[in-house]
């Protein structure tokens, strides 16, 4: 039940099947996993960067590459993605996301694994888009926040268990290893897919004739559809921002022990475990603009004080940590949730894709410039300018605010018309 302008939303009766509660935990495992592949490198960057010999500006090509990759890859498939089983879709990506992060553990030496980043953000950029386009099809709009919520967790269990497991791994024996655990577990969630997850055809049926490039091209020019490419921009752009470097800056800015990494990683991860679902269930329950709302201010604030940080002690790091995450997480839960919402089933892959892509080549951009500005003078020396960093997201995320005000008055307005 649905009711507006001050009044709670009552999801609570909706109960999930068997086989929904399957597709929400398959794909937050999914998700898990390609999430992880993309994170475990920001925290590894205090053992690459002096492993390598790279600089801070080498080490952020290494993230953006990815991400560019994955922004280039999403592109050309996006007016491919309404016309084919979802599943196919998703198991194709999966494969080759497998076989790029495969290559990412056996490389050694800066070059390849520009490359294998390269091949990994092909694949792997595509998948996220194809997962939100499951959640569309599967899902309405009243239940979206749970979903999204729990689905969203894999951001913090990637903390819990892969972060940690990948630093140990790193530290006791090389920085190949978290690639290869991830490849291993993604073989496995591969293969539950393609043999448990029904095909996923509810959009082909109502498809228009159009060519995939004249499909691409009208989702791509829809005005209704462009103000949530517009917001996805500026989304993307803080967080890519400050975590490539985030644990170059605990341990040479706060002097946090590389081997107390895990620690931090863990109990943040573990807090936003548990408020992730409960965030979900807020954005059903309140909006999900409110809650995008309290998120961004949370995170300008948490943002700008975790930026600044000097030696403290471990408790304090982790209490900023749990804050500033909560901050991020109920942004990420809300803005997904509505994005969701704005393309029609016929246009949902194309939107989806074209919508990853510049996610991921923003976030690209926005590394690399981060990579520009944080400079570190000397091995083992204090990052410079991560607070100029901290200032420039703090400023996007404001802008946002008021872009995902109108992006929320515009999926409210389409889900009346539907239900009058």
């Amino acid at each position: 039940m649905i009711v507006r302008k001050g009044h709670l939303l009552d999801t609570s009766r909706h109960i999930f099947s068997s086989y929904e509660k399957f597709v929400i935990a398959i794909l937050a495992l999914l998700q898990f996993t390609v999430v992880l592949d993309f994170m475990v490198l920001s925290p590894l960057g205090a053992i690459l960067m002096p492993g390598l010999g790279i600089s801070t500006s080498q080490f952020g090509l290494v993230v953006s590459a990815y991400a560019f990759s994955a922004g280039a890859s999403g592109l050309s498939a996006a007016g491919f993605a309404d016309k084919f089983d979802r599943k196919k879709m998703l198991l194709f990506f999966y494969t080759g996301f497998v076989c790029g992060t495969t290559y990412c553990g056996v490389v050694s030496s800066y070059l390849p694994l520009l490359c294998a980043r390269v091949i990994t953000g092909i694949f792997g950029g595509v998948i996220g888009s194809i997962s939100f386009a499951i959640i569309a099809d599967t899902f309405s709009m009243q239940v979206r926040g749970r979903v999204m919520g729990v689905v969203q967790m894999a951001f913090a269990a990637s903390q819990i268990l892969g972060i940690p497991v990948g630093l140990y791994l790193a530290t006791h024996l090389n920085w190949h290893a978290p690639f290869l655990m991830i490849a291993a577990i993604s073989l496995l969630i591969g293969a539950v897919i393609a043999l448990k997850l029904k095909p996923i055809t509810g959009h082909i049926q109502g498809k228009s004739d159009k060519n995939a490039f004249i499909h691409l091209w009208h989702t791509a020019s829809n005005p209704f559809y462009i103000r949530g490419f517009a917001a996805t921009i500026l989304l993307a752009t803080g967080g890519f921002m400050i975590m490539p470097f985030s644990t170059a800056f605990l341990v040479n800015n706060i002097l946090v022990p590389e081997n107390r990494l895990s620690e931090i990683f863990f109990i943040t991860g573990i807090a936003s475990i548990v408020t992730g679902p409960f965030l979900g269930k807020q954005a059903d329950k309140y909006g999900k603009y409110r809650l995008f709302v309290f998120g961004s201010i949370l995170s300008m604030i948490m943002v700008v004080i975790y930026t600044h940080l000097g030696p403290n002690p471990l408790w304090v790091v982790i209490l900023t940590n749990i804050v500033l995450y909560t901050g991020i997480s109920s942004r990420m839960i809300a803005s997904s949730a509505l994005i969701s919402g704005v393309p029609g089933m016929k246009d949902r892959g194309a939107y989806m894709g074209i919508n990853s892509s510049i996610q991921q080549v923003s976030g690209g951009i926005a590394a690399f410039v981060s990579g520009l500005i944080v400079y570190q003078p000397a091995k083992n020396a204090p990052l410079q300018h991560f607070d100029i960093v901290g200032y420039i997201t703090a400023c996007t995320m404001l802008i946002t605010l008021g872009m995902m005000f109108f992006i929320d008055r515009q999926v409210s307005r389409k889900l009346h018309v539907v239900h009058a």
